[in-house]
């Protein structure tokens, strides 16, 4: 069997290499084409990687701009001259949503060849933009991905969220979601007497970007500074980050700032030394899980989360945090509870380790195969 992944984002790479070595263990060739051009650094990649074949993508500064769309609309083009005629599956993860268009065109060329689209984001509904994205040209950026779907033979998303928009357009029969992955490592969750009882600390990770509620941020750490000593830890950068700082500048907090942390060890240091991850987004933001709280689960780190979706349902269903969707919060009479880590974790060993990816990706398979599309 030949299988073709297509991408444009060096952010989802590792989903990519699941699926390449999903793929390669069943038997199958594998080939994958990506864009040249790494979207959080603005610059091109020079590196070379087996089975990869890198299309030249136009290159753009700022991420909401007429380039960045010039760009991804003629990469969608170039890259599927590149594929080949001649293959058995054919699996595209978008955005962007010119993809879709073209694996369309693709798929009625080729209408032997089975099409899956793996929608990890969903633009223009991801983006905080509020009612303009209700409106033209959104409306139209939307529309490329909306009115294609219909030719994929299945369509997997990253949440199950998702699949309430696109039902609209794909029957929900032929929808899975596919969450996020990562290896299971052995961890050591702090134990009762390992974290602090004199004080609360809460930890925010990853950019501090205009998705990001700075103001549901303050707060959360304002109620809490009220019943606690509390410490904030944050890892990451960004360009809302000094904005975020002056906020909390009147709190009586204690801030630890540890910049940039790429090395894993340090990081999950910081992390188990937490009693709470912070997950929170801007309502107007549509997304039902993130890569945060992956990092968050994977190490065992209880959240506190105001994202809607798969997310809220596993703190509420599993006990892994607090959902907090009201203007005002009280954690006078709240206790924290220790076992909650070693909930965190069974989650993450249950929905996003390799094993249950791969388990996920057996049955979206065997349903394909049923319809006698293709066989592993």
């Amino acid at each position: 069997m030949k299988v073709t992944i297509v991408n444009c984002f060096d952010t989802y790479e590792h989903r990519v290499e699941l699926l390449k070595a999903y793929f390669e263990k069943r038997g199958a060739v594998v080939s994958v084409l990506a864009s040249d051009y790494r979207h959080f650094q603005k610059e091109y990649r020079s590196d070379c990687k087996k089975d990869y074949n890198f299309i030249h993508a136009r290159s753009y500064k700022k991420n909401l701009s007429y380039s960045r769309l010039r760009s991804h609309w003629e990469l969608s083009k170039d890259i599927f001259r590149e594929v080949d005629e001649i293959i058995d599956l054919l699996w595209v993860l978008v955005p962007p949503n010119s993809f879709v268009k073209q694996a369309a065109k693709y798929k009625k060329a080729n209408p032997a060849v089975t099409l899956i689209f793996d929608i990890i984001d969903m633009w223009p509904e991801t983006m905080p933009m509020g009612a303009l994205k209700q409106f033209f040209p959104f409306t139209l950026w939307g529309d490329l991905r909306n009115h294609n779907l219909s030719a994929a033979d299945f369509v997997v998303t990253e949440c199950d969220l998702y699949q309430k928009k696109l039902s609209k357009f794909v029957d929900t029969t032929k929808m899975k979601t596919l969450y996020l992955a990562r290896e299971n490592k052995h961890l050591l969750i702090p134990v009762e007497g390992e974290l602090s009882s004199e004080h609360i600390s809460i930890c925010y990770l990853g950019s501090i970007n205009n998705i990001i509620d700075l103001s549901a941020i303050r707060v959360i750490l304002d109620s809490f500074s009220k019943v606690f000593p509390t410490k904030f830890h944050i890892i990451g950068d960004g360009e809302k980050k000094e904005e975020l700082l002056s906020m909390l500048g009147e709190l009586p907090i204690e801030i630890i700032d540890h910049g940039k942390v790429f090395e894993a060890q340090r990081k999950n240091s910081i992390l188990q030394s937490c009693h709470f991850g912070l997950n929170i987004m801007k309502k107007s933001v549509f997304v039902g899980l993130t890569m945060k709280s992956m990092d968050y689960f994977e190490a065992g780190l209880p959240i506190i989360n105001t994202i809607q979706g798969d997310t809220a349902r596993f703190v509420s269903e599993f006990g892994i945090g607090l959902n907090v969707f009201d203007e005002e919060v009280d954690f006078s009479s709240y206790t924290y509870d220790l076992q909650m880590r070693a909930k965190v974790r069974q989650l993450f060993e249950s929905y996003f380790t390799v094993e249950a990816f791969e388990s996920c990706l057996d049955q979206i398979m065997i349903g394909i195969e049923r319809d006698e599309k293709i066989k592993l």
